[in-house]
């Protein structure tokens, strides 16, 4: 780890959290691009609607990501999100690409924002658990986000 600016958190627990916010941001990075996916070629009734509202929620999750990555790099760590890391490390299952139907891309993203979802209320207790408050509010912020997403 390089050097922290976050002094008064112990060696041990910034790198625990570095290494947690590096997992959900490969989650949210994939998610990114899966819902971005979805934006592009979404077919159906509303088409208009969901297209547009993809493109917000895929801005969430930039937003997200930037949050993650900044507090990994506060806590003294590195941020990992090159396509790479991310293919290796993310906890999500794969978008079906060829998802169209607006149904049934609304049903793919569903899973995947819930299963973030669902992880990100892990990451509360784990840094709580930790000691890191901060680390717990950044996490409680994005659970909040996915869940209006949801």
């Amino acid at each position: 780890m390089t050097k922290s600016f976050v002094a008064d958190i112990k060696s041990n627990t910034r790198s625990a959290m570095v290494e947690m916010l590096n997992k959900r941001l490969a989650d949210a990075i994939d998610l990114k691009l899966a819902v971005k996916q979805a934006h592009w070629n979404v077919r159906g009734p509303s088409f208009i609607a969901v297209h547009e509202l993809l493109d917000q929620v895929a801005g969430r999750f930039e937003e997200h990501g930037d949050t993650m990555a900044e507090r990994a790099v506060q806590l003294g760590g590195l941020a990992a999100g090159t396509t790479q890391i991310v293919a290796k490390s993310t906890s999500l299952p794969a978008y079906p690409a060829d998802a169209t139907a607006q149904g049934e891309v609304l049903k793919a993203l569903r899973e995947r924002l819930s299963a973030f979802a669902k992880s990100c209320r892990a990451a509360i207790d784990e840094a709580d658990e930790a000691g890191d408050a901060d680390t717990a509010d950044v996490m409680t912020g994005i659970s909040r986000a996915v869940d209006k997403d949801l």
